[in-house]
């Protein structure tokens, strides 16, 4: 199967991805993986933002994820459908399938896993537990955007202080 075509984000998507960005930057300062991601009805109203608190210890407590499940305890299929999920890091396989099994809508992010694998190698940081697939793979029927150039190299400063290497 080859893969899908990965548009690049545009104007108004670039807005929603900065947000995302300054979510992953108050996770992290307040002790958690920079990671932030808001949902966005098709009017382009945010109904709901989050990011990761896996400080405590859960390492399932994604801002994607908990926007899955408050969509499909608050929006019926169609505003599901028409929805789009907005991220600051690629969804994880865990993220990808619940968005897919709740049938939310598209997905734009900052930067792709692909990236954030490739630059925690460079730092000598080992892979995480779960292989970063790219969406498509997970999902391959939901449509996706990204990376956004503008936001990527802010993205990966966030994740060089996380983990306490020079971004280089």
């Amino acid at each position: 199967m080859t893969a899908p075509t990965v548009d690049r984000p545009d104007v108004r998507d670039h807005a929603f991805l900065r947000v995302c960005v300054d979510l992953a930057r108050g996770a992290l300062d307040a002790g958690d993986e920079p990671f932030g991601s808001v949902l966005v009805d098709v009017e382009g109203t945010i109904l709901r933002s989050d990011r990761n608190r896996v400080r405590g210890g859960d390492a399932t407590q994604h801002p994607e994820l908990a926007l899955a499940r408050w969509a499909a305890e608050h929006l019926d299929a169609e505003q599901r459908r028409t929805s789009t999920v907005y991220t600051s890091g690629e969804h994880c396989p865990m993220c990808s399938a619940a968005h897919a099994w709740v049938g939310l809508g598209r997905i734009v992010y900052a930067a792709s896993g692909a990236q954030l694998a490739g630059w925690r190698e460079r730092w000598g940081i080992p892979p995480g537990p779960v292989a970063p697939l790219p969406i498509h793979v997970v999902a391959p029927g939901i449509p996706v955007s990204g990376p956004d150039p503008e936001l990527v190299d802010e993205v990966r400063a966030l994740h060089a202080r996380l983990l306490g290497v020079a971004d280089r």
